[in-house]
């Protein structure tokens, strides 16, 4: 009896212990997909984040330290002490990789490996280097820095100076009046060297050992701590950092694992797509900091500031904060959105303008009125409107319009106050619209500039509605229509066949393209059929790089690659494009740049999008800022407002989800969309013969599924939960919307449409080599024939041998010009010789009559 109750314990403890692993592996997969790991690139950027301080270095493993607003040290780098040698650490980087809460890199020698991780925690005024130590025979760590200890550009300490504490085990900084303190210290550490000046030789670096591993493993831990409230506190962080790391970097994992649980998730087949929309997310909220003196809000992005003190783009910006802000609405978290508003806000000067940059310095400086950076911008006081609306609409927070409404107002008041005699509000004297200088300038007012005070009245209008303000609400509703006309009257170029980039100063229309004009796309405000013109021009391989937009056409006149407002490539501008060209059904280049900017997430700085880019070669220019949070937002909002179409309106407790679904999908989900007080989930999932969407709703809401199809499809029936429900179809050039209006209720709802001869394309577009030029194809342009049994493509940029289109009912096709069907794909054939490329002037693809 006791063999057999042995047996039985054994065996429940056996089952309990499957059931645990089984119950752990998706948690495990889960956090494998965050993880981005890649062998290391030494010049690339490197960092770990929180709300309140930052390591900020590159894969060389050479560092510096911010706990905001103080910069701590700069050039902090490792030397392995081992056989009598003193090997320096960055000729040893193998690996890096990332994951949500920490950074690491994997150096390795003859007969050891160190990993070290950089952790900040979200919300400490600190951080923590950990080294996993692996060894043969004995090493140790010597870490080495130089002091900087200075307050962040353009505010100053004045004097400090670094100390050795021996009972503490680190190094002290200090200044005068004993108000800013620091400490970088380790529990074994022994000071090796610190810094002096004397008359006869000075020394710019400290150092420390952290003891020797003899053999086997071991861990060693640096802690970096400050406060701008004196030694005591900054002590009391060093001393928690040290003693509960693993307890802090479990709670930073967590913060990240909420994140992005109860943000919009997604599930796409597109496994790159959908690591960097995860990614995007994480990046995003990295951007939220907190300064001790300004308060809470969005910076505009990280690098590392050398020998100065201004790491990139580490402070509040305002334009920054509101395009940041719609991505935030789209996936859901409007905490984020109503703090970056909230503090803007409270610096919005006393005629309404709104800022346009604070520096984390700025409570030490007149930053106001001695220097001319805080309200330099005229797009930021329109984009607060903007970004204000779409927060309300979104989350529902009426007592937000009623709290804000005076600012809004004068924000208003100073957009009417910029209005030239036409009433379109200018930059020349006012502040700079999106260009900042360059060939492009001077120019009075920028279509781009023009579209935002536009769109600014019609935002403006709706909250006036909900602030009960419906008088007002009317005008602005109408000054809006009338402001519309004003804009695609004004900038249209009929000649030219595009949007003009901007009128001068003696109101002539500036002939020059521009990726700007995708703006007003974005808000649906530019003529349809001039709109297609547009896009048909930017959709070329002179706007259109394989890693994204440039502001201008590489044949300009005024073009450079290098140019930051007149030929560089930016992550913003490719979001921007992507959902101007998904509003007006553009896919081909529309998923081009939603992919272009994903794929960048997965590149470069890991984990991260950079600023921006040559508008020549895949490369960012070398004033870039690696980890810039407007531009991950421009992956969030592409999907989601993009290719997904998806809006919600908490205040009329509706859902709409209009996708453009690529070739190669015949699936995807999208969880945790809120509208209200209601959470839903959809899952897709399509045949040839009909487009299945599960709805899964915590209570009632008005729910309108428009998904593209071909305008060759032949619409057969819709149906709720398996019952006929009325459907309606809207035609335009390139594709039509089934749009099905229901009322979905707590639990789960099926909608079915069920369709026949629907077809479609796509490619799938890849990042190039490192330093290479663009490669990739552009389908500038697709013509249906009236019937419906001709497609024409016009492909341009074609510089390979071969290109391969995905294909959606390739049965439908009977017969194809300039390719040819092969394997479920449409193969662009190019010159057998790969050194002979000549493009079709069109790809022809035939269809069977009906």
């Amino acid at each position: 009896m006791q063999k057999t109750k042995v047996q039985t314990s054994s065996s429940i403890w056996l089952f309990a212990l499957i059931v645990l692993l089984l119950f752990s592996i998706p948690c495990v997969a889960e956090n494998r997909e965050l993880q981005l790991s890649r062998t290391a690139r030494p010049w690339e950027f490197f960092c770990a984040t929180g709300t309140r301080a930052g390591l900020f270095g590159n894969e060389s493993g050479n560092l510096e330290a911010w706990v905001y607003p103080i910069k701590i040290f700069r050039n902090f780098h490792l030397h392995f002490l081992t056989e009598g040698r003193s090997l320096p650490a960055e000729s040893l980087v193998r690996t890096v990789s990332v994951r949500p809460e920490s950074s690491t890199i994997i150096y390795t020698g003859d007969t050891f490996s160190v990993t070290e991780t950089l952790f900040v925690p979200v919300h400490e005024s600190g951080a923590v280097i950990t080294f996993e130590v692996e060894t043969a025979h004995p090493l140790e760590i010597e870490a080495v820095f130089q002091r900087d200890f200075q307050l962040e550009w353009p505010a100053a300490l004045g004097g400090t100076y670094i100390n050795w504490d021996e009972g503490l085990r680190g190094f002290y900084f200090g200044e005068e009046q004993k108000k800013y303190s620091a400490l970088v210290g380790s529990p074994t550490a022994a000071l090796t060297s610190l810094e002096y000046q004397t008359n006869y030789s000075q020394s710019e670096e400290s150092g420390m050992r952290l003891g020797a591993t003899q053999k086997g493993k071991e861990t060693k831990i640096i802690a970096i701590a400050a406060s701008v409230n004196g030694r005591p506190e900054a002590e009391s962080t060093y001393k928690h950092l040290l003693s509960d790391y693993v307890a802090v970097e479990k709670d930073s994992a967590k913060y990240y694992d909420d994140y992005l649980a109860r943000t919009v998730a997604v599930e796409l087949p597109d496994a790159q797509l959908q690591q960097a929309y995860d990614w995007a997310r994480v990046s995003v909220i990295q951007g939220l900091v907190t300064n001790p003196y300004l308060g809470t809000g969005l910076v505009a992005g990280y690098r590392t500031s050398g020998a100065s003190q201004r790491p990139g783009f580490a402070w509040f910006f305002g334009r920054d904060s509101f395009w940041t802000a719609q991505a935030l609405d789209a996936e859901g978290d409007f905490a984020t959105t109503r703090t970056a508003l909230e503090f803007i806000s409270k610096f919005q000067r006393a005629d309404g303008k709104i800022p346009h940059e604070i520096s984390q310095g700025a409570n030490f400086v007149n930053w106001f009125t001695d220097y001319p950076y805080a309200y330099a911008s005229a797009d930021a006081t329109p984009l607060y409107i903007i970004a204000a609306n779409d927060y309300v609409t979104e989350s529902g927070d009426v007592a937000f319009v009623r709290e804000k409404w005076d600012s809004l107002w004068k924000a208003y008041q100073f957009l009417r106050s910029t209005y030239d005699a036409e009433g379109l509000p200018q930059n020349f004297g006012i502040g700079h619209g999106w260009v900042e200088g360059g060939p492009l300038l001077p120019i009075k007012t920028e279509l781009y500039q023009s579209g935002l005070g536009a769109q600014a009245l019609s935002a403006l209008s709706n909250l006036a509605r909900l602030a009960g303000k419906d008088d007002v609400s009317k005008q602005l509703a109408d000054d809006f229509t009338s402001q519309k006309q004003l804009v695609n009257q004004v900038f249209w170029s009929q000649e030219s066949g595009t949007y003009a980039f901007a009128l001068d100063k003696n109101n002539h229309r500036v002939i020059e393209p521009s990726v700007l004009a995708t703006v007003p796309m974005w808000f649906g405000l530019l003529d349809e059929q001039k709109a297609e013109s547009m896009i048909d021009q930017l959709a070329g391989p002179d706007h259109e790089t394989d890693w994204g937009m440039r502001i201008i056409s590489a044949r300009a006149a005024r073009y450079e690659a290098g140019g930051y407002h007149y030929g560089s490539v930016w992550p913003l501008f490719t979001g921007w494009a992507s959902v101007g060209e998904y509003r007006y059904h553009r896919a081909f280049p529309a998923y081009s740049n939603l992919r272009s900017n994903a794929l960048l997430a997965l590149d470069g700085s890991l984990g991260h999008v950079a600023e921006v880019l040559s508008g020549d070669y895949y490369q960012p220019l070398s004033t870039n800022s690696p980890h810039q949070i407007w531009s991950a937002a421009m992956v969030i909002s592409p999907l989601l407002r993009g290719l997904f179409g998806l809006q919600s309106d908490a205040i009329q407790h509706k859902v709409v989800l209009s996708p453009h679904i690529p070739a190669d999908w015949t699936s995807f989900a999208i969880h945790n969309v809120r509208v209200g007080d209601t959470t839903l989930s959809v899952k897709l999932n399509r045949t040839f013969d009909d487009i299945n969407l599960s709805i899964q709703s915590s209570g009632t809401a008005t729910f309108e599924f428009s998904p593209s199809v071909s305008p060759r499809a032949q619409i057969i029936a819709a149906e709720l939960n398996g019952k006929r429900t009325p459907f309606q179809t809207s035609r335009n050039d390139v594709d039509q919307h089934v749009t099905v209006k229901v009322l979905v209720s707590a639990g789960k709802s099926m909608l079915r449409i069920r369709l026949r001869d629907d077809f479609g394309l796509t490619f799938n577009n890849v990042l190039p080599s490192l330093g290479s030029p663009s490669q990739s194809p552009h389908v500038v342009s697709e013509k249906w024939s009236p019937s419906r049994d001709t497609l024409t493509l016009k492909p341009e940029g074609l510089t390979a041998a071969a290109y391969e289109l995905a294909i959606w009912n390739s049965a439908q096709i009977t017969s194809v010009e300039g390719a040819e069907v092969r394997n479920g794909k449409l193969v662009v054939q190019m010159s057998a010789n790969p050194h002979e490329v000549s493009a079709p002037q069109a790809i022809v693809v035939h269809f069977a009559r009906r």
